[in-house]
């Protein structure tokens, strides 16, 4: 790739949701290191936002949860594709990077592919969860692939040509903190002496709508027993919508911005499965995995993918280390009981948040996949 191609390169970017917004800004400053003059536009948020990218169409016009909710949202998405399409057409990108967010994302790789535009997905879709064939489809249109976990390099490769590449998780790449246990919990008002229980029910109102209700009356349960009870905001939803989910003004701290911190210093969480029960676990906060759909979602996907394991801690551990309650399980004295199974069983769960880590690898993923989409550049 010539100097010159590196300096005029023009990259479109889509990243569905929150945290395809977080790890495509930690590419985008990667990209920038190297290419401090790249475009990049798209779809994404404040993150990419602040990484330097033009953002075309905000992130929470897209974000939805579950086989039937997205279905709801279909008119947005379809909007926001025509207006990739038009991008596309009339701005030619070197190269189109695709965050995650499988079931937008493939479209729009399968309309860059048409163009002859080259794709990066950084991401992958959890084809181990959902079934293989797609895998097999995605290497037709798609130039490159960057995978997190370990195992998903081979998965892909099976299907045809060598095109994914692991990368490692870009979680790893800030996954910090920036005081002790001690301090975190003094600044927020907790006490050393009792434990401390973190609430985290998911980034997207429709999962958020879902699960706080169980949560909360779970923590209520646990606070009687003594636990200290945090319930940490996510980006993507307001006081108002909490309080609203609730029925009224929230029975204990509402904290933003400040997560891995109180990660760090909890005992335990009740946490949304997700990104965010892998940042619990490697940040040591053993995670309650729960999780609940609509119901008619519910049953599309015990068709699909039956009931595995879908915790990404225990996915990568390839055991149930932590417990998953989904559905009908996530009511709230089971959430209780799971919390103590937690604590009684601390020396093999602690064993297993180091093993996560081992498996994990080491941090420098935004790199990587920044020096792939480089790769892809003429």
């Amino acid at each position: 790739m010539a100097e010159t191609a590196v300096r005029s390169s023009r990259v479109l970017l889509v990243a569905g949701e929150a945290s395809g917004d977080l790890h495509g800004g930690h590419l985008v400053q990667a990209l920038r290191r190297r290419c401090p003059a790249a475009q990049v536009v798209g779809v994404g948020g404040a993150q990419l936002r602040a990484a330097g990218m033009e953002v075309l169409v905000d992130v929470n016009q897209l974000s939805a949860a579950g086989l039937v909710e997205i279905a709801g949202s279909i008119p947005r998405h379809w909007w926001v594709m025509r207006l990739l399409k038009r991008q596309m057409d009339r701005h030619r990108p070197d190269v189109v990077v695709l965050v995650d967010y499988p079931g937008f994302n493939q479209f729009v790789a399968k309309e860059a592919h048409r163009r002859g535009i080259p794709v990066l997905f950084y991401i992958a879709p959890q084809v181990w969860a959902w079934g293989q064939g797609r895998a097999r489809r995605m290497a037709g249109f798609i130039d490159r692939l960057a995978v997190i976990f370990p195992f998903e390099e081979a998965i892909f490769n099976a299907h045809g040509r060598p095109f994914a590449r692991y990368v490692g998780h870009p979680l790893l790449d800030g996954l910090e903190v920036s005081a002790d246990r001690a301090q975190t919990r003094r600044r927020h008002g907790f006490s050393e002496a009792q434990p401390l229980l973190v609430l985290m029910p998911g980034s997207r109102c429709t999962e958020v709508s879902l699960l706080l209700p169980n949560l909360l009356q779970a923590a209520a349960l646990l606070k009687a027993d003594g636990w200290q009870v945090a319930l940490l905001q996510a980006p993507t939803v307001d006081r108002t919508f909490l309080e609203q989910v609730a029925g009224g003004p929230l029975p204990l701290p509402l904290i933003a911005g400040d997560t891995y911190n109180l990660l760090a210093a909890a005992d335990a969480g009740l946490i949304a499965s997700g990104t965010a029960t892998l940042e619990a676990a490697l940040l040591g906060c053993p995670p309650v995995i729960v999780y609940r759909f609509s119901w008619l979602t519910y049953l599309l996907a015990k068709l699909v993918i039956g009931r595995r394991t879908m915790g990404l801690p225990n996915v990568v551990l390839g055991r149930r280390a932590f417990p998953e309650l989904l559905q009908r399980e996530a009511r709230p004295a089971a959430l209780v009981r799971a919390v103590a199974e937690l604590q009684a069983r601390r020396p093999q769960v602690e064993a297993a948040m180091a093993e996560l880590h081992s498996k994990m690898g080491s941090a420098g993923a935004s790199q990587r996949a920044a020096d792939l989409l480089l790769e892809l550049i003429p």
